[in-house]
């Protein structure tokens, strides 16, 4: 695979307390991704990005914090509200905030909670739509660029 930025995987969360690993997501324009659970209209919270390198450094695996794309070659942390991120050929999201880190982390191991604080990823807004698979590569534009 590249070492240039790219998508890692893919991970859709039907209901709450599922996510499972998926070879496409279908991004919609202001909802957020077809058949997930956050998929909603004026939310905030459409999509979660997340870096593998974090994962790595604490010991985490697919869908462990409930992402939806895990990205490679990124520092998702040093993003800001406003600034976008293209995957693939089609879709651009938004990001929004940063994920804040809930109770569901310390049941995934006690402590995970505090360690993972300003580290669990970056939530985003779908702002155009389309199809987005594992290895399609990742640019950023940044709210000043845009």
């Amino acid at each position: 695979m590249s070492s240039s930025p790219h998508v890692a995987w893919l991970r859709l969360s039907p209901t709450s307390g599922q996510n499972v690993g998926v070879s496409s997501l279908s991004f919609v324009a202001d909802l957020g991704i077809e058949g997930d659970r956050h998929a909603k209209p004026d939310s905030r919270n459409q999509v979660l990005l997340m870096d593998t390198e974090t994962l790595d450094v604490l010991e985490l695996g697919p869908g462990d914090i409930r992402e939806n794309v895990a990205t490679t070659g990124i520092d998702l942390a040093s993003l800001n509200e406003g600034d976008r991120v293209r995957i693939g050929a089609e879709v651009e999201v938004v990001i929004s905030h940063p994920c804040e880190p809930c109770y569901k982390m310390d049941i995934l191991r006690p402590g995970l909670q505090e360690e993972i604080r300003g580290r669990r990823g970056m939530l985003a807004t779908v702002s155009v739509g389309g199809v987005a698979i594992a290895g399609d590569p990742i640019s950023l534009t940044t709210a000043a660029e845009a």
